[in-house]
């Protein structure tokens, strides 16, 4: 059995977001720890969300870390990096040394890629929560939404991330194929899978979009066989 400790992205809302993965990692004899973050209160940022983070890993170990979207950020400031066995990030922001998320989406080009990839589509290039999150999500779970939605505070998108170098465990990208925040396909520069190579390297591209995880039975396969991308400290630090 692994126990896989899940991040969500900004707002925290991990219980929620996570829990159709959740429901189908337990079905398969695994652990699964969704980690809650109050995303949505000013007073907490990055530090309180590693902590969290910290906390909900516990006593586990040989743990798979899994981080989506700003959760990326949140990997490289924790304590206990030295109970985790691999990373895989999902439709994730990928930070450099010091960078903040706010600095994130400049340094990877995601709003040209963003509005590349609507032109392409025949969509409009202004951000719509409905059509770029929601669009694919099955009915009786959009119903559902409401009830775990979290607007995220502004306090974490302008500290820096604090970490020299990333941990010597294999990191793994999985990428929504339908992902319209961050465009899998050129010219995204989105969600590199090493801190010091902002370009993809081939990551394992899963069906869907931004929200994978609300597809549990379809999610789930990437985060066990962890191997898109894999990248080891040594190649990280090239």
């Amino acid at each position: 059995m692994t126990t896989f400790v899940m991040i969500p992205g900004a707002g925290g809302a991990g219980r929620f977001y996570w829990r159709e993965v959740a429901t189908e990692l337990e079905r398969l004899g695994h652990g699964a720890v969704p980690v809650e973050i109050r995303g949505d209160d000013p007073a907490l940022g990055l530090p309180d969300y590693a902590a969290i983070t910290d906390e909900a890993i516990g006593e586990h170990r040989d743990i798979v870390l899994v981080a989506q979207s700003m959760g990326g950020f949140t990997v490289p400031m924790l304590t206990k990096l030295d109970r985790v066995a691999r990373i895989v990030f999902v439709n994730a922001m990928i930070p450099l040394p010091g960078e903040t998320p706010g600095q994130w989406f400049g340094s990877v080009g995601q709003r040209a890629a963003f509005e590349a990839a609507a032109v392409a589509d025949g969509r409009p290039t202004e951000f719509d929560v409905d059509t770029v999150f929601l669009h694919d999500i099955p009915a009786e779970i959009r119903a559902t939404m409401g009830e775990g939605d979290r607007n995220p505070a502004e306090t974490p998108f302008g500290q820096p991330c604090t970490f020299q170098r990333w941990p010597d465990v294999p990191l793994h990208v999985v990428v929504g194929a339908g992902d319209r925040l961050f465009p899998p396909r050129p010219p995204s520069a989105c969600r590199p899978p090493a801190p010091r190579d902002r370009r993809r390297r081939d990551p394992r591209r899963s069906p869907g979009r931004q929200e994978p995880s609300h597809r549990g039975h379809r999610a789930t396969p990437h985060l066990r066989r962890g191997r898109s991308s894999q990248v080891t400290q040594a190649q990280a630090d090239t």
